[in-house]
């Protein structure tokens, strides 16, 4: 019904030659270059979008959305705060997120539950020097349990195992032998027993703290992808 309200409006006038109409799934269709996004998100899709637009290229200029409030705030949420998530995290790595305006449900008919906000959203550019599946990998991990020490997240069997057979496809693909004595335990225990990351949790550590964390992992053949 709005694509043919959309078309209607411009039919028989001179923009009708430049609009083009995609219709289907946001999450599923491949997006076309494009310099500014302005959409109204249905709530139930929101991360799935997000995450699409920081992985959207080339870089678009910015992209201006209207979310349920309290999806908004985890966009700009900083450590230590109760809403500071892995959404957090990756969209303030890779972008800088701007709380535009509030919207009253009472602006809608019918109203709906929960109050909106408007955020925009400008990629970093150049993009940040990472591998952010990597990257990724790990924040998952950390965020599953973000108020846990870093030591008790990461020491966990199912975690360990993880890790060793992400040791073993890095060795595999680069055409290395496995090192016998290598213990992924040995080396995360030697990680956050450090006087810097002792007692740490995920949900008070900022971006440079993960960055800094990555880091010492990769450089002692720990990987989260």
């Amino acid at each position: 019904r709005m694509v043919r309200e959309v078309l209607k409006r411009v039919e028989h006038t001179p923009e009708e030659r430049k609009l083009q109409v995609i219709q289907g799934d946001a999450l599923k269709t491949k997006w076309p270059f494009f310099d500014v996004c302005v959409a109204n998100v249905p709530y139930q899709i929101s991360s799935g979008l997000v995450f699409k637009l920081l992985s959207h290229r080339p870089l678009f200029r910015c992209a201006v959305l209207m979310f349920q409030e309290e999806f908004a705030l985890r966009l700009t949420a900083r450590p230590g705060e109760a809403l500071y998530c892995r959404l957090s995290v990756n969209t303030q790595l890779l972008a800088k997120v701007d709380q535009l305006l509030k919207v009253a449900r009472n602006n809608f008919r019918p109203p709906p539950k929960v109050e909106s906000r408007v955020v925009r959203i400008e990629l970093r550019n150049p993009p940040p020097p990472v591998n952010f599946q990597e990257w990724d990998g790990m924040i998952r991990l950390l965020f599953n349990r973000k108020n846990k020490t870093l030591r008790s997240v990461l020491s966990t069997k199912p975690t360990i195992k993880l890790l060793e057979d992400n040791y073993r496809t890095h060795m595999s693909l680069k055409g290395d032998d496995v090192d016998m004595d290598f213990s992924v335990e040995k080396i995360l225990e030697e990680v956050v027993t450090q006087e810097k990351w002792a007692g740490k949790r995920a949900s008070k550590l900022d971006l440079d703290d993960f960055l800094e964390l990555l880091s010492e992992f990769n450089e002692r053949g720990i990987h989260f992808a």
